[in-house]
């Protein structure tokens, strides 16, 4: 029947219902007791909160086995150790005593968080801080090498560049001739020598002007008379260099590997040998360690050098400061010396203005003279045609162009009268075609205008026209 039906379903929605409460019930009832025991795995009991969330930021971005961890560290694998990791593991790991107390836990390792977990197993490795800071030096040793070597060379490539500088000896000598001539009379007059800060010094004297230094004019006579002093910057190339070395830094450094290298050889005595040479590294430390000793020697005793043949106390004035002014004149030397290649510059386009200047000038008092002459200037003239049109219209304004003198109608009167020498052979020729052939009285035609024609005037016709000029109508 219909109503059994309904019920029937009725009935089962009502089941399926009860089932899905009691799957949820049982679904929360599993994650509240998983929370339980969560929480009550993460309780700490000898690590302290900071150094277990530091421990387990650290552990969860290596993401690796803490037995493995440990076995790279005993093998020194540095495929798998780096820089950064070891270096952490030095800053977060906890102190000595609680790793002793966590390495007597081991029964209750399940109960135990994650970061105290990593303790009892790290714990095992015997002087765990002293191994992890041996590997650290060893994989930061060829980088500390390559820090202080090239230190030690520049500061001694320095000091035998300044020694065997023969242009800035000269330079010496000629600022020492140019401050005794400056402070003659004085009490620093006919001085023997000058310290080297002294030369940073020269661009505080200026001229009267306060357009130049004392250190423009010594550049500008370098340049001038002693060519050859010019050349001392490309002497001096490590000096630069030098200038940045802190001899107190570069002593620290050599004797902090000294006591690394010593440590652990004192540590790696405890342990066998080593049974082949890649794992050797103690000696090779060493030789490295003993060859930088003898380079800081030897640099100390060129420096000393120096300090004896430019007069200065080395103790007293470290490589940093005395390389660092000697470093600051030749920047402003070269400073000084393109200073005044621009102000040479500046000078001659100047003086190049000022000559076209008076030039223009001249030209314009010239034009103007002729002008006033009478003359109009012509394109056609020598010299600059700039201007023509100027002068005509000033001429033309002034009236100056229609006082011009015309010269005598010479020309004109030629081609006149050669006109009339030709008028009188035609009139001739048509004359004594017409008259008898006898031997009667020639007849002279006169000119048209009553002239009688003389016998230059008569000549032939193909003359005439030869040297008659050409009129066009």
């Amino acid at each position: 029947m219909p109503e059994e039906s309904v019920f029937l379903r009725l009935t089962d929605l009502c089941d399926s219902h009860h089932l899905c409460v009691l799957a949820k019930k049982d679904q929360e009832a599993s994650e509240d007791k998983k929370t339980a025991q969560k929480k009550k795995v993460k309780e700490l009991k000898v690590l302290d909160s900071k150094t277990s969330q530091n421990l387990s930021i650290f552990l969860g971005s290596n993401r690796m086995p803490y037995e493995d961890m440990m076995n790279v560290i005993l093998e020194v694998n540095e495929s798998v150790l780096t820089e950064n990791m070891v270096q952490s593991l030095l800053k977060l790991l906890p102190e000595q005593e609680q790793l002793n107390t966590l390495s007597e836990m081991k029964e209750e390792y399940e109960e135990l968080a994650e970061s105290e977990q990593f303790g009892v197993v790290i714990s095992s490795v015997k002087r765990l801080k002293a191994r992890l800071g041996a590997i650290l030096f060893k994989l930061q040793f060829e980088e500390q090498v390559g820090n202080v070597k090239p230190e030690l060379v520049a500061v001694t490539a320095a000091c035998e560049e300044l020694q065997q500088s023969k242009s800035f000896a000269r330079l010496l000598e000629i600022t020492l001739l140019l401050g005794n001539f400056l402070n003659a009379g004085s009490r620093n007059a006919k001085a023997f020598g000058f310290s080297i800060s002294y030369l940073c010094k020269l661009r505080d004297t200026k001229s009267a002007d306060q357009k130049q230094t004392l250190l423009h004019f010594l550049a500008e006579t370098c340049q001038e008379q002693y060519p050859e002093i010019m050349t001392f910057p490309d002497e001096l190339i490590h000096v630069e260099k030098a200038s940045k070395v802190s001899a107190e830094t570069l002593q620290k450094n050599l004797d902090q590997m000294g006591r690394q290298i010593k440590n652990l050889e004192a540590d790696i005595e405890t342990f066998p040998p080593p049974q082949s040479d890649r794992d050797n590294f103690v000696s090779t430390a060493r030789e490295h360690f003993e060859k930088l000793q003898l380079m800081h020697q030897n640099m100390e005793k060129q420096y000393e050098d120096l300090g004896k043949y430019f007069v200065f106390n080395p103790k007293k004035m470290s490589p940093e400061e005395f390389f660092g002014d000697l470093n600051n004149f030749k920047n402003m030397f070269q400073q000084a010396v393109k200073e005044n290649q621009k102000r040479k510059e500046a000078e001659e386009k100047i003086k190049r203005a000022k000559l076209a200047r008076e030039k223009a000038e001249k030209e314009k008092e010239e034009k103007q003279k002729r002008m006033n002459a009478g003359q109009i200037p012509s394109i056609n003239d020598d010299g600059d045609e700039t201007g023509i049109m100027d002068g005509l219209l000033e001429a033309l304004q002034s009236g100056a162009a229609f006082r011009r003198k015309r010269g005598p109608r010479q020309a004109a009167n030629n081609r006149r009268g050669a006109g009339h020498a030709v008028t009188n052979i035609l009139a001739k020729e048509l004359l004594q075609e017409d008259a008898p052939p006898s031997g009667s009285k020639k007849t002279r035609l006169d000119t048209v205008d009553g002239t009688e024609a003389s016998p230059e005037d008569t000549g032939s016709l193909e003359d005439l026209l030869d040297t008659a000029p050409f009129r066009s109508n």
